[in-house]
């Protein structure tokens, strides 16, 4: 019998044929055993992967200014639920609530809901927060309340289907068998099938009808409830082809296919589709903005000014920081910003909405 998730996989694909990449990358994440998230996420300079809050407490901070500006655009609501989904160890979330803190009635108001599958970031996070209330996807979140909602690095884990425009047509990449062995292939693409944008032969185009769906929902849940969502990831500010499935182990890159469930698999967020997705549904959404641009509107400069000044020895561990999160061949134009609000009186601070977000 097979026990490991690939020889699983194998199995699988010998009887029914074929999957696509984002069953493919679904299964790796999330199988109910062996998934990634089920079982073997770690973050951190000792894990897989680092995101932005475990770089710098000036991140958390800003986006802490973010949520402030926002629930007093809202009237002050109190009280009102904070929701992060996919919050990894909590320290995000743990930041925003510092800066809260400091915010008058800011922090009696704010009733914290972590959305979040993973067991083990569940653990972690409820020691960093522990007066969340956890749920485990955002249908399961309370609609009674205003609300405001962050997702740092989600859109990413979201799955992609691939598809590959030859000189016959358009076809969907596939992983199947080669010699008993996990392998990309292609088949013809189905008749549902049709490009998002106009494609060149020998394109590879990446739609994720999971990143369109998060959009779709969050998008009717700040409707129901009223309030504001902010998306943060790396990903594309412009619809263009581009082959950006990878898989992270222990900060390096690994071929996708070598070990299911084991390295962390992720796309690029197709801000795009997002955004429009949300504006037909009736929301008003950002620009779709760079997050170097959005953390220094927020203030990020004067605050790594007052960290120096009250820390001289780690001057310069704060610009390292800074730099990781600003510069341009880092973090700062790779990561992109969106916002979402309804009603429109909601102020998306720090983001210039435009209702169309393109």
């Amino acid at each position: 019998m097979a026990s490991s998730l690939k020889e699983r996989l194998i199995e699988q694909i010998t009887l029914e044929g074929p999957m696509p990449v984002d069953a493919y990358m679904a299964r790796c994440l999330l199988d109910p055993i062996d998934g990634y998230y089920t079982k073997h996420a770690t973050l951190g300079a000792d894990g897989d992967f680092i995101t932005a809050p475990l770089v710098s407490q000036m991140f958390g901070e800003m986006i802490g200014i973010w949520v402030a500006q926002t629930w007093l655009s809202m009237g002050s609501p109190s009280p009102f639920r904070l929701v992060e989904i996919g919050g990894g160890d909590g320290t995000l979330m743990s930041d925003i609530l510092r800066v809260a803190e400091r915010v008058l009635g800011l922090r009696e108001a704010a009733q914290v809901t972590l959305v979040e599958i993973s067991p083990h970031l569940r653990d972690l996070q409820s020691r960093k927060v522990p007066d969340a209330a956890f749920v485990s996807s955002l249908d399961g979140v309370p609609e009674d309340l205003p609300l405001i909602v962050i997702a740092n690095e989600l859109l990413d884990c979201l799955p992609a289907r691939q598809f590959i425009r030859a000189e016959t047509g358009w076809f969907e990449r596939c992983v199947g068998l080669q010699d008993g062995a996990l392998a990309f292939g292609l088949v013809p693409a189905g008749q549902d099938f049709a490009p998002p944008f106009d494609a060149a032969i020998g394109d590879l185009v990446e739609i994720s009808l999971a990143q369109a769906r998060l959009a779709e929902n969050l998008a009717l849940l700040i409707k129901k409830a009223i309030g504001a969502a902010l998306l943060i990831d790396y990903g594309r500010g412009k619809p263009e082809p581009g082959d950006t499935l990878q898989a992270l182990y222990r900060h390096r890159k690994h071929d996708p296919l070598e070990a299911p469930g084991v390295h962390d698999l992720t796309v690029w967020a197709d801000f795009p589709s997002v955004a429009a997705t949300a504006a037909r549904l009736g929301v008003t959404v950002s620009q779709i903005t760079a997050q170097r641009d959005f953390l220094a509107r927020l203030g990020i400069d004067a605050r790594r000014a007052a960290l120096g000044e009250r820390n001289r020895d780690q001057v310069e561990k704060l610009q390292r920081q800074y730099d990781r999160l600003m510069a341009p061949d880092q973090m700062g134009t790779l990561f992109k910003v969106l916002g979402m609000a309804f009603p429109a009186s909601v102020n998306l601070f720090a983001l210039e909405a435009d209702g169309t977000g393109l």
